[in-house]
């Protein structure tokens, strides 16, 4: 028996999809953050910091999905 645990992906948040996934940044500092766009109220749901582009890969390992280097 391990003492460290296998990562499994986390299951994507139920209305949404791959699809949803979008980066918005700050006006006033240029601050990213990525998560699961909401378009009934115009947030972002799971979000997390962004820092480099290694970050925006991550997230999309996170959840089982693979980043080719495009959002949308």
């Amino acid at each position: 028996m391990s003492i460290f645990r296998k990562k499994y992906p986390l299951p994507i948040p139920e209305p949404f999809t791959a699809d949803d996934i979008k980066v918005e940044a700050s006006i006033c500092t240029g601050e990213r953050t990525i998560g699961f766009y909401d378009r009934a109220t115009k947030k972002l749901m799971c979000a997390e910091l962004v820092r480099s582009e290694k970050d925006i890969a991550d997230f999309y390992r996170k959840y089982g999905l693979e980043y080719n280097g495009k959002l949308g």
